[in-house]
């Protein structure tokens, strides 16, 4: 499952270094299908931050990595 994630975080990567930030995959919990990730650069500052997570990493990764139940956003 964690290569599926890296290649799917991957996908998105692109979109995110365009606008000077990043995501990088904290933890997984495979028994229960939850995925910490953390906006880095300018997206983790970013007053759309919550959008970016919801609207577009964890859309992206529940669509390419179907076993994933929660994306959560990891706290500095």
């Amino acid at each position: 499952m964690k290569e599926k994630i890296e290649a799917s975080l991957e996908s998105i990567r692109t979109m995110l270094q365009g606008h000077g930030g990043d995501v990088q995959l904290v933890s997984l919990d495979e028994d229960k299908g939850i995925v910490e990730v953390s906006l880095q650069g300018a997206c983790a500052g970013c007053p759309h931050a919550a959008e970016t997570m919801k609207l577009g990493v964890e859309a992206k990764l529940r669509e390419d990595v179907p076993e994933i139940q929660e994306v959560r956003a990891a706290m500095a």
